[in-house]
């Protein structure tokens, strides 16, 4: 339990803020299994589509401290390099 008004105010702020990070988080692995699902599927014009989107949403998950930085361009490299490997073969 806090012993302070402000530390109570801080750990009110704190769930809500978890809250949104998981949903945002979980955004992300939905719109990444999405891309897998197509590729998988061989819907190239759908898969460049949800990539696009991805790739936006895992930089806005960065620029909020969602994600580190590195986190996210690894995140987008993998699954840029998912994605050629169909156009590739």
């Amino acid at each position: 339990m806090p012993n302070s008004a402000s530390a109570a105010k801080r750990m009110r702020q704190n769930e809500k803020r978890r809250i949104i990070n998981k949903s945002r988080k979980t955004e992300l692995k939905t719109i990444a299994k999405k891309i897998e699902r197509a590729i998988h599927d061989g819907k190239q014009d759908e898969a460049d589509l949800l990539y696009r989107r991805y790739a936006k949403r895992v930089d806005q998950a960065a620029a909020k401290n969602i994600l580190h930085k590195n986190a996210a361009s690894r995140h987008k490299s993998r699954m840029a390099i998912k994605l050629h490997k169909v156009v590739a073969a």
